[in-house]
């Protein structure tokens, strides 16, 4: 209306050089038109070292799909770090994470976040998401990996009285074991879903509990499977977890399983698939705006070389995605360690968290 429009005008000349949104900002924070967030609302320990952060997110967040991620931002010291986490609500409810403290990052998340804290958000991703039509499905997950699961759990089960689920489960220890309470609690509740934890460390059970194992979870043969889940072959199964996991899951799907039309495995990684000797002799990374240096080896991410010298680098995924990380090169050449290609020109967008050092390199940061 043109009253309401006059009306912001004037607001504007006011505030100039801030916008009444800077302002409006200031007393609620989800209301920036600049910055998507979100507010924490529920802090959760899930076990010593996890904790699930619930969070309200402003304007501009898209519903997440059960089984996607987002990037998240923190402030730390000053200085806003991102990183990308598995959404592990179900799908129509608020959003939250779970997090593990490993890393700067995930550890300041996990320790000291509280209701009332502010993260900075970008817009769910991914598409390790649940079939279109139902179907019997196979979760395979470890450790950190079972996140993205529990949310599609979370979403099928309570809702889909023909769900058939199986999901086996491998974590250290009982204590180790995120969501243990509420998953058994969810096959006592829903005859669609059975639970397997599978424990890799001796005594992680108590005795007689029929969890413990004291060893990993073999998936170089086919035994373990047969016993845990006697019709695997013919479910849609889902795996998320620890790379060497994830590898020996793919090889044994190619290797025994059934036709991927018939059944197929889906799997999310945390990180990139790189291919092995695809890492050169590194060399000299000059980071110039920061005035720092690292000898780099071959092997190791542009990204890596950063943060290890103290540069601030900016990152989301971490494994080639979301391009975050992109930085402009400076001079030199960089080799991508998915390929072992060796790119670069002055000038040209890197992503440093799937590319090394090829020879001395300079980035523009």
């Amino acid at each position: 209306m043109p009253q309401i429009r006059a009306l912001r005008r004037v607001a504007s000349l006011l505030t100039t050089p801030l916008s009444p949104e800077d302002f409006l900002g200031l007393v609620n924070p989800l209301s920036s038109t600049r910055q998507l967030r979100g507010v924490v609302t529920r802090v959760t320990r899930e076990t010593p070292e996890s904790t699930t952060i619930h969070f309200r997110p402003g304007k501009g967040w898209n519903a997440h799909e059960a089984g996607q991620w987002a990037r998240i931002g923190v402030e730390i010291d000053g200085v806003r770090q991102w990183r990308s986490y598995s959404l592990s609500a179900a799908a129509g409810h608020d959003p939250a994470i779970t997090v593990t403290a490993i890393g700067v990052v995930s550890t300041a998340l996990a320790r000291h976040t509280t209701v009332g804290d502010v993260l900075f958000l970008d817009t769910p991703q991914g598409d390790f998401t649940l079939p279109e039509h139902p179907r019997p499905l196979l979760m395979l997950t470890a450790g950190s990996g079972l996140t993205p699961v529990m949310s599609m759990i979370r979403t099928l089960v309570p809702r889909r009285p023909d769900a058939d689920v199986v999901l086996v489960h491998s974590a250290r220890t009982r204590e180790d074991a995120l969501f243990h309470d509420e998953l058994l609690e969810l096959a006592d509740q829903f005859p669609g879903l059975v639970v397997k934890h599978w424990y890799t460390r001796e005594g992680a059970a108590p005795a007689g509990a029929g969890e413990a194992h004291g060893r990993r979870l073999d998936l170089e043969t086919t035994t373990d499977l047969e016993s845990l889940c006697p019709d695997w072959r013919d479910r849609a199964a889902y795996a998320c977890g620890p790379a060497d996991f994830l590898d020996a899951a793919t090889a044994l799907w190619e290797r025994d399983g059934a036709d991927a039309e018939h059944a197929g495995l889906t799997i999310e990684r945390f990180a990139p698939v790189l291919l092995p000797g695809t890492g050169g002799e590194g060399g000299l990374v000059t980071f110039e705006k920061s005035d720092k240096e690292f000898d780099a080896p071959g092997d190791v991410t542009l990204l890596d070389a950063g943060e290890e010298c103290g540069v601030v680098m900016p990152s989301g995924c971490r494994m080639g995605i979301c391009r975050s990380c992109l930085t402009p090169l400076v001079a030199g050449k960089v080799r991508d360690l998915r390929t072992g290609e060796v790119h670069g020109e002055e000038g040209d967008l890197i992503q440093t968290c799937i590319n090394a050092a090829a020879g001395p390199v300079h980035l523009d940061i």
